[in-house]
């Protein structure tokens, strides 16, 4: 399947060195060849580069991990493919424009047999599982809350209901930014960090790299990196199975395991179970 990895920032900060260790994964380190992206929040606007190639071997990809570019709100995505041709338009993010800014969305996992109806506001480009569950997500926002900017909790708070969803029919783990904050839901795998004043030294596990990052912060700096598999030595913490986080500043500011609820449901209909304990661990 494929590597996620989303960043949140207290200030706008570069991710080179993230991104020069995560990109390993796209040839050198692993094998999701099919594909990257990455996108950049600047305010309610995202800066999205996308290649079908893989992240090592697109000059696209040679310019994000040597150009600086400053973001509080990021999220990258190496491809192996499960669903959908290698193309264009089926690279990871996919943005969409939803009460007058810019929505990011990038999935790992496959979901089968999902296809429920749109609403026709929301259109997938391309034709992977991951666009349409991002389209498909965005139409019960919008169901929700109608044309009136939610606030990011109360985002969270619907989202507590559409994840555990759209799980049903497979492995969904995803990464989602409005520019305000990030949300992570994981099913199988993801891992966060923090990263705070007093920084220190960290490694990266893909390549022979390492940073003082209290050479290059301020007290003011607070990051926060969610990932498939960890891209340093640093203190990860593992995301529990059905965990949605919401990630604000650089602080982890709530938290909800919506797996709980779900394996009720499973017990009461055995027809609902899609995924059994091998594929969560």
């Amino acid at each position: 399947m494929c590597q996620l990895l989303g960043i949140n920032c207290a200030e706008p900060t570069d991710v080179t060195f993230s991104f020069k260790g995560f990109s390993q994964r796209a040839g050198i380190t692993s094998d999701h060849c099919d594909g990257f992206g990455i996108g950049f929040f600047e305010d309610r606007a995202c800066r999205l580069f996308v290649d079908n190639k893989s992240a090592m071997q697109s000059p696209i990809g040679d310019l994000i991990r040597n150009y600086p570019i400053k973001s509080k709100n990021v999220i990258a995505h190496i491809r192996k493919a499960t669903q959908g041709q290698v193309t264009f338009q089926n690279s990871h993010p996919f943005v969409r424009e939803l009460w007058g800014r810019h929505w990011l969305f990038a999935h790992n996992g496959d979901l089968h047999e999902f296809e429920p109806e749109l609403s026709g506001r929301f259109t997938p480009i391309g034709n992977t599982d991951s666009e349409h569950a991002f389209c498909y997500l965005l139409d019960r926002l919008v169901e929700h809350f109608g044309y009136k900017e939610p606030k990011v909790e109360e985002v969270f708070a619907v989202l507590e209901e559409i994840a555990p969803e759209i799980s049903e029919f497979g492995t969904f783990n995803f990464c989602l930014s409005n520019g305000e904050a990030l949300f992570a839901y994981a099913v199988t795998k993801l891992s966060w960090t923090v990263r705070g004043y007093p920084f220190g030294l960290a490694r990266l596990v893909d390549l022979d790299v390492e940073i003082d990052f209290s050479t290059v912060t301020t007290p003011e700096d607070r990051v926060a990196v969610v990932t498939t598999e960890p891209l340093t030595d640093e203190v990860w913490t593992a995301f529990k199975p059905g965990e949605l986080i919401l990630f604000q500043n650089g602080y982890l500011v709530k938290t909800a395991q919506t797996y709980i609820d779900r394996l009720v449901r499973e017990a009461k209909d055995p027809s609902l179970r899609r995924i059994t304990q091998a594929d969560i661990y």
